[in-house]
């Protein structure tokens, strides 16, 4: 399979500030890369790329004042296949898992495992470790979160949607990872893209989508409480620790975003010129506002 994903975002921009940036897919992805993948930035300014502490790539501008257009434009081979599904998959005794894993079971800026571990013993301390007990976090969040853009709001923690049993795809993360940490479950925030392969398509605009990673039987394996559901079509841009380490443009001073667009879709041999034939200057227009999917 291959896909066709992309971005447009605009910012007005009253004085220059450096903008660090997470626009460009995880480097795990790199040889799945049909097309060469490159951040474009109007006006050209230099962009000088570098990988974070997580291991993702990243980049950081300093942006003139005035109008400042990012985008992006690739093609990247998919297997086609949904999330692997693992029922025995096991967990690992704390004492045993590998070092760069134990940072995952700590509090973070959104995820407060103090406050919510006796919630989660509570919950779900009678499950099957493991797989089982990760998969029952997911159906209780996807189940008792309730998904709504316009509530929508940046300083939402993990313990504020557990009381207020409302958010967007990163709240639903937010809480399934918390609870996974409280249980001695290694688990990190992952943001890409997730298009509407292989289900309906949705009404709402096109967004990044959050999902989470957690490590089980000595591999990382994907979850997702807000689709609760195997999906097909993810493109990985980044893993933290939450939001916070993946943001996807961090701006040391006043940016105001102007516009928004993003899109993935399934590239076939009936969608004519495909991204592999785009020059590199050449503006995505036919898809600036195509593919709706939810994030």
């Amino acid at each position: 399979m291959r896909i066709r994903a992309g971005y447009e975002i605009e910012f007005g921009i009253s004085s220059p500030i450096p903008i660090q940036l997470m626009l460009y897919t995880h480097p795990s992805r790199s040889r799945d890369l049909l097309t060469p993948e490159r951040l474009r930035v109007e006006p050209n300014v230099p962009v000088r790329e570098f990988l974070d502490p997580f291991g993702n790539r990243a980049a950081r501008i300093l942006a003139p004042a005035g109008r400042v257009r990012l985008w992006n434009d690739f093609t990247i081979r998919d297997s086609g296949l949904p999330d692997p599904v693992a029922p025995w998959a096991a967990q690992h005794p704390v004492d045993e898992l590998p070092h760069d894993t134990l940072q995952f079971l700590l509090n973070s800026r959104y995820c407060e495992v103090d406050l919510l571990s006796q919630t989660a013993w509570d919950l779900f301390g009678q499950v099957q470790p493991g797989w089982p007990r990760v998969q029952a976090i997911c159906d209780w969040v996807h189940d008792h979160v309730r998904f709504s853009y316009p509530d929508a709001r940046p300083t939402r923690t993990a313990a504020d949607v557990l009381r207020e049993r409302i958010g967007v795809c990163r709240d639903f993360q937010h809480l399934a990872i918390t609870f996974c940490r409280c249980l001695h479950i290694p688990a990190r925030y992952a943001t890409g893209y997730l298009g509407d392969i292989g289900v309906p398509a949705h009404p709402d605009p096109m967004d990044f989508s959050a999902w989470f990673e957690v490590f089980l039987d000595r591999r990382w394996y994907t979850f997702d409480a807000r689709h609760n559901t195997p999906r097909i079509g993810r493109v990985l841009m980044a893993v933290g620790r939450d939001a916070t380490d993946v943001a996807l443009t961090t701006s040391y001073g006043p940016a105001l975003l102007e516009g928004f667009r993003v899109w993935t879709d399934e590239v076939t041999a009936s969608d004519g010129k495909s991204a592999a034939s785009l020059s590199e200057d050449e503006e995505p227009s036919s898809f600036l506002t195509a593919a709706a999917a939810a994030p």
